[in-house]
């Protein structure tokens, strides 16, 4: 029948209208969800603590999810967005799956972000960082924290996510910052804990030293160089004219993109399976607009595979190879020595297996102050003095000859962040000494601060490291036992543990110590005497007891006997430096997890918090807090804290570019919760593929609407569809459903298994698409469109009705379980409005499905009606175009069909599948199925306009069919 029926125009001259069940529900078709949402905030209240304490009393599984945690500072982005809806779907899924939940929220409040912020507040003020106490400082980065802890968890909470907020976590906290003391005291005492002077990755903006996870890769031009270095010496295996005269003395040529690093340089390194020869250059290229370098008659020491690409560089046209050489035991001259006698040191010539004849000239200029292979290689030829050229905040040491006090980098003002005038000064000094040969420029991937976003530079300096190769307690080294945790792990998508394998693999020792102020220091003494740390429980146990009650900040201004007891404070040097941040991040399990299985009553035999079930973040952190968190489980424990990794990708605009204010192509989540509501971010969260990059913008949230609205009306329908319901009515035997009700009642089976499965493997995109497609296809499309007559018009009391509200009843409680941890708002919007006494929709588990629901051979039926049932459709689409009919009760379609097809519909009643007032089917074994759209040539029910023979059969209801009529009467004698 039509969905609006005007039946006062009748024969009978009644009107029908309030015989007719339409489908009424306060649940509105506009969302509204931006002024809906946080009502229902307030009606949760302490959502996860209620959730917790039911599940806990019904001794549910326990499941852990531990938050890796966001900076302190600013707003949320969309980043934060995609990454604590999904884990909020985590959360929420195991609740409905049945389990105990344990989730706490934390923040990284540490680091050089917050530090950066403060020192703009007091400059503003007047004040230079050096002019304020570390005391003073510290606070003012506490506050700040503490202020976007406040406002971020808001915004959290806005979006939906639950969890135990009220004990979130926060690295600053005094309990933190204690544990992390006492985390670090465990590789102190363990022996995996050494100083070391090496280069490391240095920022001279930051004036501290980084990690590999603290270093992004941008593009940068770079200039580059070729230099001479004069041979001076070489052993009796040499030819014996090598250094006799001839028209110059022959030169070692070295190519590098850092000029700035010659004053610095101490040797040369060689590939000891390269082919190397002496060369003499016989003639320059003409008609150039500058005087080369290189002049007929110089001698060069080059790869034999790299010869040509030098002399191309310098601009020589002709060459001849004089011999063979063999690099061993060759020394040279600095190629600066001729301008200044501190250069007048021998540069020897050192084998190196990182040397290759890829690019370059096949010879390794050695810095071994500003390179990790350089000092390597240094240090295994039995050279032990490095030379520090370059101080933290990036210009050359006063003792450096000809530079002193030039800037390899610029940290103040507009140019902070550029190269300074070092480059230009070193090379316009080798053009005076005569041993530059060529220059060029190379755009190539440099090392980046992923906080300043300018370059860093290696550097020697004395830092703190873990041993990565060193054995444990087991036997086995760190590397070995991440390794071996890595193994053990469960990793969604299964891509990333080959990632953080091959990281793991190549890593170099830990460093874990920064020279700032905004931290956990590295709380311990070093015997003055040895250098070595000091060892002793009693100390580590005083210093974690006064963090725990004080904070940090106790370190830096108590004095020193308040922790070293019975030692002689003159003895011992307090070490000052703080720790990386990463290993603040990477030690939160033992302060999240570990207290909270005494805590939350886990003993005996229910399982301990530690290790978490999932850590998950984005793919970034497969070097970052995945990595760190490893490293610290396995150091401390041996054994990674988490039993599974899930990684998702980075949120890009429409066009599929990263994000930038400057660009303008952000995406702000808090202007979508507060325009659309959150339900429609987490709805497209839902909808993305979160193991890819993703992309989002005002297209893409649009379709996001469109798909909200498509699953809003379906539960409106069926809030409509169910009014009055109650279990009298609801039909329980199996065997009394018709066929079309066990077709539904079979998807649902399907989907049961499909979307528990999908939600145990946290495959989201797999709930919300097969359920949008069953809601669109299943029931829009098919079911509700046939059963429209049977629910308006049939009798209450009818089997077919009670069969088709008994199973909406069933899509209805699945559908609010089933989505309940993607659209949350909305299904406990709908679950409140049929349900308002019932309590929260997210207390709910998934209701248990039948077994006899599967009825595989129902649905292959159900495949194949389809199939007739398009050929019709299309029929009466054509037939209504043409006017033939007005609408599709006003056909009787005859429908010929093979005999197998015809089977079909047996137990149906055909023209209640096409909609039509009949339908005729007519076997023909042509193979093809057809459909001759005829007009329903009998008079029209008042009612359900339904044209039918049987109108009129009912002398009491002249104008409606024997079926409306029965209806009618049922109506009337119910109401008298």
């Amino acid at each position: 029948m039509a969905d609006a029926t005007d039946t006062t125009d009748t024969p009978s001259g009644r009107d029908y209208r309030d015989t007719v069940f339409l489908p009424e529900t306060p649940f509105p078709m506009r969302g509204g969800l931006p002024q809906k949402e946080p009502v229902i905030l307030e009606q949760w209240g302490d959502l996860y603590g209620t959730l917790r304490a039911e599940r806990q009393a019904q001794k549910a599984p326990l499941y852990v999810l531990h938050d890796g945690p966001p900076y302190a500072n600013g707003d949320i982005h969309i980043g934060h967005a995609l990454n604590k809806t999904l884990k909020d779907f985590v959360v929420r899924s195991r609740f409905l799956l049945g389990c105990d939940v344990d989730y706490v929220p934390g923040w990284d409040c540490h680091g050089l972000p917050i530090e950066w912020k403060i020192e703009e507040q007091f400059r503003a003020k007047g004040r230079r960082k050096d002019e304020v106490s570390k005391d003073e400082f510290r606070a003012a980065c506490r506050e700040y924290a503490g202020k976007y802890i406040d406002l971020q968890r808001d915004q959290f909470k806005r979006l939906g996510i639950t969890g135990d907020f009220a004990n979130r976590y926060a690295t600053m906290d005094f309990t933190s910052e204690a544990a992390i003391v006492a985390e670090f005291h465990k590789f102190k005492n363990s022996g995996q804990l050494y100083r070391g002077s090496k280069p490391v990755m240095w920022s001279p903006v930051e004036r501290t030293a980084l990690a590999d996870a603290e270093i992004e890769y941008h593009d940068h031009v770079s200039p580059t160089i070729w230099v001479k270095f004069p041979v001076t010496g070489a052993s009796d295996d040499h030819p014996d004219d090598l250094l006799a005269f001839r028209t110059s003395t022959p030169s070692i040529v070295i190519w590098t993109t850092t000029p700035w690093t010659i004053p610095a340089n101490r040797a040369i390194s060689y590939g000891p399976e390269i082919a190397y020869g002496l060369y003499e250059v016989t003639a320059m290229e003409e008609g150039l607009e500058f005087a080369p370098w290189a002049k007929p008659g110089d001698r060069l020491i080059v790869a034999d595979k790299l010869a040509e690409d030098v002399f191309k560089a310098a601009k020589i046209a002709a060459w001849t190879r004089i011999y063979d050489i063999n690099p061993s035991g060759l020394e040279c001259a600095h190629p600066l020595a001729a301008l200044d006698s501190g250069y007048g040191f021998s540069v020897p010539l050192l084998a190196g297996d990182h040397v290759t004849d890829d690019a370059g000239t096949g010879f390794v200029h050695t810095a071994p102050g500003h390179g990790a292979d350089d000092f390597e290689v240094w240090k295994a030829h039995g050279h032990h003095e490095v030379p520090d050229t370059v101080d933290p905040d990036g210009a050359y040491y006063p003792g450096v000859p000809l530079f002193a006090g030039l800037k390899v980098l610029e940290t103040e003002g507009k140019k902070t962040g550029k190269f300074g005038p070092a480059n230009g000064a070193v090379m316009e000094k080798l053009i005076e000494a005569g041993n530059l040969l060529a220059r060029g420029r190379l755009e190539h991937s440099y090392p980046h601060s992923w906080r300043s976003k300018a370059p860093i530079i290696f550097r020697n300096t004395p830092q703190w490291f873990i041993r990565m190769d060193q054995p444990l307690a087991s036997g086995d080294t760190l590397r070995e036992t991440a390794l071996t945790a890595i193994d053990d792990t469960a990793f969604h998508p299964a891509a990333g543990r080959n990632r953080i394998r091959s990281m793991v693999e190549g890593r170099p020792d830990w460093l874990v110590s920064r020279q700032r102020a905004w931290g956990t220091p590295l709380a311990m003494f070093i015997d003055k005497q040895t250098g070595q740390p000091l060892h002793d429980a009693e100390v580590d146990a005083r210093i974690v007891k006064a963090v725990a009650e004080h904070g940090a900040d106790i370190w830096f201004t108590a004095p020193d006997s308040d922790f070293l007891g019975a030692h002689d404070p003159a003895r011992y040097e307090k070490v000052e430096d703080i720790l990386d941040v990463w290993f603040d991040s990477g030690s939160t399990h033992a302060f999240t997890l570990d207290p909270r299985t005494a805590e939350h009553g886990y003993t005996g035999d229910r399982p301990a918090h530690w290790p978490a079930d999932l850590y998950l973040e984005g793919s970034d952190q497969h070097r970052g807090w995945f990595q760190s968190s490893l490293l610290e489980g396995c150091g401390t424990r041996g054994r990674a804290p988490f039993k599974a990794v899930l990684t998702h990708g980075f949120t890009l605009d429409e066009k599929g570019e990263k994000m930038s204010k400057s660009k303008g192509n952000t995406t702000d989540p808090l202007t979508i919760i507060k325009e659309s509501g959150a339900d429609i971010l987490r709805l497209w969260v839902s909808l993305v593929d979160y193991s890819e990059d993703q992309r989002i913008g005002k297209q893409i949230l649009q379709t996001t609407v469109d798909a909200y609205r498509k699953l809003r009306n379906t539960v409106r329908y069926l809030l409509g569809a169910l009014a009055d319901f109650d279990e009298a009515e609801r039909l329980t035997d199996y065997d009394q459903f018709p066929p079309l009700e066990k077709f539904v009642l079979h998807r649902l089976w399907e989907l049961d298994a499909h979307v528990r499965q999908a939600y145990e493997e946290y495959r989201f995109q797999d709930v919300v698409r097969p359920v949008l497609e069953f809601c669109s296809s299943d029931l829009s499309a098919l079911y509700f469109d046939i059963r429209k007559d049977a629910l308006y018009c049939d009798r209450p009391d009818s089997l077919r009705r009670r069969a088709a509200r008994t199973v909406m009843d069933e899509v209805f409680m699945r559908l609010t379980a089933w989505l309940s941890p993607l659209t949350p708002f909305t299904m406990e919007e709908a679950w409140t409005t049929r349900f308002p006494d019932a309590g929260t929709n997210c207390a709910r588990v998934i209701p248990e499905t039948p077994a006899e629901w599967n009825n595989p051979t129902e649905a292959e039926r159900w495949a194949k009606v389809q199939r007739v049932l398009e050929v019709v459709t299309n029929g009466l689409e054509e037939s209504r175009r043409a006017k033939v009919i007005g609408g599709a009760l006003d056909a009787w379609p005859e429908v010929r069909l093979p005999a197998e097809a015809a089977a079909l519909f047996e137990d149906l009643d055909a023209a209640e599948v096409f909609r039509t007032s009949g339908a005729d089917l007519v076997v023909d074994e042509s193979g093809v199925i057809t459909a001759t759209i005829n007009t329903a040539d009998y008079p029209k029910c008042a009612r359900s306009w339904r044209r039918v023979p049987d109108v009129g059969s009912d002398p009491a209801y002249p104008d409606l069919s024997a079926r409306d009529a029965d209806a009618v009467r049922y109506w009337d004698q119910t109401r008298s």
